[in-house]
């Protein structure tokens, strides 16, 4: 593995309420110099979960993206507060976005979404054995929750406001974890 870039300078250039640009003097190991610019997220991360209902059907949330400027089908998300494990902050969010608690929490990964120039952490998280239970939570408008059937997984992948590629990543993790479970469950029966 090469030797990391030496930061020989960090300098912050802008900052919104949601993030601060720095720039970032390095000095690479064959002694290249280079200013890269970076967007620096929250210290805490992002929780994103797929929420399992029933044994057989994910619930989605449908909810305004000023992105996109539209509606946009995703797994629950949010971020992280300070002191929280990543399992209470998905327990959090799921209870607050789709008026779920869950009684098994599983982390699948944790993925970076544009690691050239963007530190934000998103941990994904699948959940099992869900109960009733609502959060107040803080968007400004109900979501929509939307129940849809694991097997028909790939049909969720076409649908045009599902476009969100950390929600897509999520959706795989959870099918590929999934579908190893029902084939364990199936070796147990026989």
């Amino acid at each position: 593995m090469k030797k990391l870039p030496e930061i020989t300078r960090t300098k912050e250039i802008a900052r919104t309420r949601l993030f601060k640009v720095e720039e970032l003097d390095l000095t690479f190991s064959n002694g290249e110099k280079r200013t890269f610019e970076r967007l620096v997220a929250g210290p805490n991360g992002a929780v994103m979960i797929v929420p399992v209902i029933d044994g057989n059907c994910f619930l989605l949330i449908r909810e305004y993206s000023a992105g996109t400027e539209n509606y946009q089908l995703a797994f629950p998300k949010g971020l992280m507060e300070t002191g929280e494990t990543i399992e209470q902050a998905a327990n959090r969010e799921l209870q607050e976005e789709v008026g779920y608690a869950a009684t098994n929490l599983s982390i699948m990964k944790e993925m970076s979404l544009a690691p050239g120039y963007l530190t934000h952490k998103m941990n994904l998280v699948l959940a099992e054995n869900l109960h009733i239970s609502k959060l107040e939570g803080d968007e400004p408008e109900p979501l929509q929750v939307v129940k849809w059937p694991i097997t028909d997984y790939r049909k969720l992948i076409q649908q045009p406001d599902f476009t969100e590629a950390r929600s897509i990543a999520a959706l795989f993790l959870a099918v590929q974890i999934l579908d190893k479970k029902l084939v364990n469950l199936e070796d147990v029966i026989q």
